[in-house]
C-alpha cells in the first residue's frame, strides 16, 4: 500500500495561507465554488483515477495541523496569532468537495464557506498529478529527470561566468501543484539549495521551506482579487478594494501584487501612486513578459518612482532559459525574481498535465479572470465575462 499523497497540511503554497488569513479577517462569511479543469489531453482518461482520488480526499479530510507546523507558521511575522489559532482546530470537510465522471472528463467541484474550501486547490492538483504519474515507468522517469536537473544546474553554473548585471539572478521553486511526485520534488529542491544556493532563493511549498530551512515565497493569487468582484464594491473598483484590503492586512509585508486578473493595462489604471509606493513590486502570470515588464517600468517612471527600487516577479510557464533571457533583458534596470514550476518539478520526459482548480463563483455571483494570454481566461458565465470586458475595456484574446 503506497503512502498517502498528502504528507502534511503545511504542504501547500504560501499564498494559500496569506490569502486565507486576509479573507478570514475581512470576509469570513463568503461562500464560494471551485472547479477542476484539465486543459490538455492526458495519456489516459483521468476518470480512471476516480476511486484513488476519493480515497486521497478522505485521507486529506482526516488530517490536522501538527504543533511543529503551527509553531512554524507562528514564526512568520506576517501570520497573525488568531489565524494560527483557527488552524489548530481546522479540518477539511469531505461534504464540501465532490468527485465525479462526465464521460471521460474528471469533475472535481468544491463548494462551501470560502475559508473552508479555498484550501483544497493545491492538494487536489498534486493528488491528481501524483496518482497519474504513478502509472508510468518510475525508474525511467527519474533517471531522465536527474539528467535534466544536472543539466539545469550546469547551465546555472555556466551562467554564473557571465558578466554580472546590476541586480542578481534569483530563482524560486513554484512547482508544488504540478509535480511528478512529492519525493521527486524533495530531491529537486534539496539539490538546488545545496548546489546553486547563490541563485536558488526559496520555495512556495511551506512544508519544504520548514523542512529544509528555506525561505517560503508567495503573496496572492487570482482567487483573492477575483473574490472582490462579489464583495459588494462597485465592479470597476474591485482591484483597488482588494489591494487596499491587502495593505491593511499586511502593512508592508508580502508586497508583490498580481497584475493579470483583468489584464495589465486595466491593472495599471488602478495601480496609482499610493499603491505603487506601498507595494514592493508586481508578478507576471500571462501575456508577453517583455512587453509586460516594459509597461511596468514605464508606469513606475511616469509616477516618478525609481524602477530600481521595485521588483518584477515572473512566473508564467517559465523554464531556466526563458528566465535567464528575461533577466538579461531587465537585470540592469529593475530587481527581478523568477518562479519556475513544472519545468523544475515535472521535467522527467513525460508530458505534464495542464490542470487547474479555479474559483468560479463567490456569494452566488460569477467571478472571472480576463487573461492576457490565449486559453487562460477563467469563467463559466459568458454574460459576466462580456460585462467584465466592457467595464475594463479588455480586448478579446483569441
Amino acid at each position: 500500500m503506497k503512502a498517502p499523497v498528502v504528507r502534511s497540511l503545511l504542504e501547500t503554497d504560501l499564498y494559500k495561507f496569506t490569502m486565507w488569513q486576509a479573507l478570514l479577517h475581512g470576509h469570513p462569511n463568503s461562500h464560494t465554488e471551485y472547479e477542476f479543469v484539465c486543459r490538455n489531453t492526458p495519456a489516459f482518461p483521468l476518470t480512471e483515477l476516480l476511486p484513488q482520488i476519493e480515497h486521497e480526499l478522505d485521507h486529506l479530510c482526516s488530517m490536522s495541523f501538527r504543533d511543529d507546523e503551527l509553531n512554524y507558521l507562528r514564526s512568520l511575522r506576517y501570520m497573525k496569532s488568531d489565524f494560527v489559532d483557527f488552524l489548530t482546530v481546522f479540518r477539511f470537510q469531505r461534504k464540501f468537495i465532490a468527485v465525479s465522471a462526465d464521460g471521460e472528463t474528471l469533475k472535481i467541484h468544491a463548494a462551501g464557506p470560502q475559508v473552508h474550501v479555498m484550501g483544497f486547490e493545491i492538494y487536489v492538483l498534486y493528488i491528481v498529478n501524483e496518482l497519474y504519474f504513478r502509472r508510468f515507468d518510475q525508474d525511467a522517469a527519474l533517471a531522465e529527470g536527474r539528467a535534466r536537473l544536472a543539466a539545469k544546474i550546469a547551465r546555472l553554473k555556466a551562467f554564473g561566468q557571465e558578466p554580472a548585471q546590476y541586480y542578481p539572478f534569483e530563482l524560486s521553486d513554484f512547482g508544488t501543484r504540478r509535480r511528478f511526485s512529492g519525493a521527486w520534488h524533495d530531491e529537486v529542491v534539496q539539490r538546488l539549495a545545496r548546489e546553486v544556493p547563490e541563485y536558488f532563493k526559496g520555495t512556495s511549498n511551506v512544508y519544504q521551506a520548514m523542512r529544509y530551512n528555506l525561505i517560503p515565497i508567495g503573496t496572492m493569487a487570482h482567487e483573492y482579487m477575483q473574490s472582490f468582484q462579489a464583495f459588494g464594491v462597485r465592479l470597476r473598483d474591485f482591484q483597488k478594494a482588494s489591494l487596499e484590503a491587502w495593505v491593511q492586512e499586511y502593512r508592508g509585508d508580502l508586497g508583490i501584487a498580481l497584475t493579470d486578473v483583468v489584464g495589465m493595462d486595466a491593472f495599471l489604471d488602478d495601480f496609482d501612486l499610493y499603491f505603487a509606493k506601498l507595494f514592493d513590486g508586481l508578478r507576471h502570470d500571462s501575456g508577453d513578459p517583455v512587453a509586460w515588464g516594459e509597461k511596468a517600468i514605464a508606469h513606475y517612471a511616469a509616477l516618478r518612482i525609481d524602477p530600481k527600487s521595485k521588483r518584477l516577479v515572473f512566473s508564467d510557464g517559465l523554464n531556466l532559459d526563458s528566465a535567464i533571457a528575461l533577466y538579461r533583458h531587465f537585470g540592469d534596470r529593475i530587481m527581478t525574481g523568477f518562479g519556475i514550476g513544472t519545468h523544475l518539478t515535472n521535467d522527467v520526459g513525460l508530458a505534464p498535465l495542464n490542470i487547474v482548480m479555479k474559483l468560479v463563483q463567490c456569494n452566488g455571483q460569477s467571478v472571472a479572470k480576463l487573461s492576457d494570454s490565449p486559453g487562460k481566461t477563467i469563467s463559466k458565465d459568458e454574460t459576466f465575462l462580456a460585462y467584465l470586458r466592457q467595464v475594463f475595456h479588455h480586448p478579446l484574446v483569441s
